[in-house]
C-alpha cells in the first residue's frame, strides 16, 4: 500500500516527525498554491488558494499502514485540527476543492491514498485570499525576527513553486531563493 503526502512549503525542508519513506519528488499534481496565509508567527505561508495559477507540487511516500495513520501524522506535524488535513483514497475523500485534481493524479500514479495540508488563505481584516500588493506591503513592513522568519520562509520555498506573489516578493523585496538550501536537497 502506497500512501503519499503532498507538500509545497516548509514541510519539504522540515518534515519533523512525519514518517517519510522516500525523498520528495517534484512531479506532483498541479495545484493553485500561493503565499496567502498569515501564520501565527507572522510569516506569509503557501496554501492552496482559489483563483491562482497552478504549479506542480511535491510528494513523498509515507511509512504508514493506512490513510488514518497518515492523516494523524500530518495533523500532528502541522499542529492543526483534522478538518485542515485533506485526504483521498479510492473509497473516500475530503471535500476540499483540490481533491478531484489530486484524485485523478493519484489514480494515474497508482497510489492508494494521499494526504495534504488544507489550510485556507488567511490575512488580517480580509475574507479569503489577500491581493499580491497586500502581501508585499505586509512583508515590507515587518521588522526584526518576524521579518527574518518571513524572509527565510520565502527564500527556502522549493524552486518549482513559482507563483505570481513569489515573483512580486522577489522583485520588490529581493527575497530570491536560497541557492545553498535548494541544492542541498
Amino acid at each position: 500500500m502506497t500512501i503519499v503526502c503532498l507538500g509545497w512549503g516548509c514541510l519539504i525542508r522540515d518534515p519533523g516527525d512525519l514518517p517519510l519513506r522516500t525523498g520528495w519528488s517534484g512531479d506532483g499534481p498541479k495545484l493553485p498554491v500561493e503565499f496567502a496565509r498569515k501564520s501565527k508567527d507572522g510569516r506569509i505561508t503557501l496554501v492552496v488558494s482559489e483563483n491562482t495559477p497552478s504549479v506542480d507540487v511535491l510528494w513523498t511516500a509515507l511509512a504508514v499502514q493506512d490513510l488514518d495513520e497518515a492523516k494523524r501524522a500530518l495533523k500532528e506535524r502541522e499542529d492543526t485540527v483534522a478538518k485542515n488535513i485533506g485526504f483521498w483514497n479510492v473509497k473516500d475523500c475530503s471535500d476540499h476543492g483540490e481533491a478531484r485534481t489530486i484524485a485523478v493524479w493519484a489514480a494515474a500514479k497508482g497510489f492508494d491514498g494521499v494526504v495534504w495540508t488544507a489550510l485556507p488563505p488567511k490575512f488580517p481584516d480580509i475574507s479569503g485570499k489577500p491581493s499580491c500588493d497586500e502581501v508585499v506591503e505586509y512583508l515590507r513592513a515587518l521588522e526584526g525576527s518576524t521579518r527574518l522568519a518571513a524572509e527565510k520562509y520565502v527564500r527556502r520555498a522549493p524552486d518549482q513553486i513559482q507563483t505570481p506573489y513569489r515573483d512580486a516578493i522577489e522583485r520588490e523585496l529581493g527575497w530570491t531563493p536560497d541557492v545553498a538550501q535548494q541544492s542541498s536537497r
